[in-house]
């Protein structure tokens, strides 16, 4: 009898056993996540993405390891179910239907679907003009019950389903008008426009809707450790970093001049490709970010002058030029290698702060000059800002055209709004070049 009666608890407390103590007992906490570029991915071996990194944060909030499974996309509530993962972090739209299923957390992003069509195409503009049309989606996504709904509402749209395709990739086929109409959450479209240039995002599919988390059901447990892990990471800061990290320098889209950045990608960056590359490993940089800068200086042009007077592919003044031994200005090899030794120069220079803001503020620095970033330091102290922060330091540096800042600071009067500019632009490049190296 006493053997029965702890055999009898023992299954019992075995079988009580929640996601939660699972994971805290086992110090391993399971992600089930979609490999692509706005989920999960690998550059130059660090892993990397949005969802990722915040997974990574959430297994750091409980003190414990964490392994990544990428099911398919059909297959991501089925592995869940099946007990393959503790929660699916994939970008996931909360439908009703998808909430009969599994448990959300509370709402992370809010985004909205929109028709992606090619920009040469000016025949869609609302609802009314894909009546009719065929549309391609993936196979088991809220897309293809937004366009099902439309289809009862009367718009006879041809739906076109795509299985485990990637909407990345049917935003490439756009591109390359091998088809004509596709549907992606907003976050998704504007992430890849910068990959894809000639897309349009034409218009609004239905209603703004919200991506949460995914549980099984009934582990509320673990889903109440979920909604407090985002409520703290949106009070203190870190959702606000990692999603910058992604998306923050999505609304800098200048067509022309991505289209352009594209060409010269292939037609002269190759030109300069090898030396690029020499300076960065010399001085500690990524190579495509320092490739990123050139371009932001000097479009790969070293015949290029400024109104100001710097000249040459890293747009360096004759007195820095000086400083740093450059003989000539015009010559790419020793502009590129005495620019990128600059860089290094102005991140050494803020070794109290941690990458990326180090990076962020030293470029800033290489634009505007020093002077006025500890300018802009020094008021950011004065409104209990974080001068060691760039979103901080974004927000003030513009401020510096005004005299009532301005006037209180050392190097005066700066166009605070340009260096805020000349980053985003340079990280908006440097994802392309990044994303061109994982294609």
């Amino acid at each position: 009898m006493a053997f029965l009666i702890i055999t009898l608890f023992f299954i019992t407390s075995c079988g009580g056993q929640n996601a939660l103590e699972r994971i805290k007992k086992s110090g391993k906490l399971t992600v089930l996540i979609r490999n692509n570029a706005h989920c999960y991915y690998t550059y130059r071996e660090k892993l990397m993405g949005f969802e990722y990194d915040l997974a990574t944060a959430f297994s750091d909030y409980l003190g414990v390891t964490l392994e990544v499974l990428t099911p398919s996309w059909e297959g991501l509530m089925e592995s869940l179910e099946a007990g393959k993962g503790d929660f699916i972090a994939a970008s996931f739209t909360i439908t009703p239907l998808r909430k009969e299923k599994v448990d959300f957390s509370t709402t992370y992003l809010s985004i909205q679907q929109q028709i992606i069509s090619h920009k040469d195409n000016y025949n869609f503009n609302s609802l009314e003009d894909i009546r009719g049309k065929e549309v391609h989606v993936r196979r088991g996504t809220s897309y293809e019950k937004q366009l099902y709904k439309l289809n009862r509402e009367g718009f006879q749209i041809k739906i076109k389903l795509h299985d485990d395709t990637p909407t990345e990739e049917l935003i490439s086929m756009i591109h390359d008008k091998k088809i004509g109409l596709t549907v992606a959450d907003s976050n998704v479209a504007m992430l890849n426009r910068r990959y894809y240039p000639d897309i349009k995002i034409a218009f609004p599919l239905g209603e703004e809707q919200f991506l949460g988390w995914a549980v099984k059901k009934g582990e509320k447990a673990l889903l109440k450790k979920i909604n407090a892990f985002f409520q703290k990471i949106n009070k203190d800061g870190t959702f606000q970093k990692i999603y910058n990290r992604y998306y923050a320098y999505d609304d800098i889209f200048d067509y022309y001049d991505l289209k352009k950045y594209h060409q010269r990608l292939d037609t002269r960056l190759p030109e300069y490709t090898e030396v690029i590359q020499k300076a960065a490993k010399k001085y500690g940089f990524d190579w495509r970010l320092i490739g990123a800068m050139v371009y932001q200086e000097s479009h790969f042009n070293p015949d290029a002058i400024s109104f100001t007077g710097v000249k040459g592919i890293m747009q360096l003044t004759k007195d820095t030029a000086k400083e740093l031994g450059v003989g000539d200005r015009t010559d790419p090899a020793q502009s590129i290698m005495g620019g990128v030794k600059y860089l290094r120069m102005l991140y050494d220079r803020y070794e109290d702060v941690q990458d990326p803001d180090r990076l962020l503020i030293a470029l800033a620095s290489y634009n505007v000059g020093r002077g006025h970033i500890l300018d802009a330091q020094g008021i950011a102290k004065e409104k209990n800002m974080n001068p060691n922060s760039w979103a901080d330091l974004a927000k003030i540096l513009p401020l510096l055209r005004n005299p009532k800042y301005y006037e209180k600071t050392q190097y005066g009067y700066c166009r605070g709004t340009e260096p805020v500019r000349y980053v985003k632009r340079i990280l908006s490049y440097y994802d392309i070049l990044k994303q061109e190296a994982i294609s």
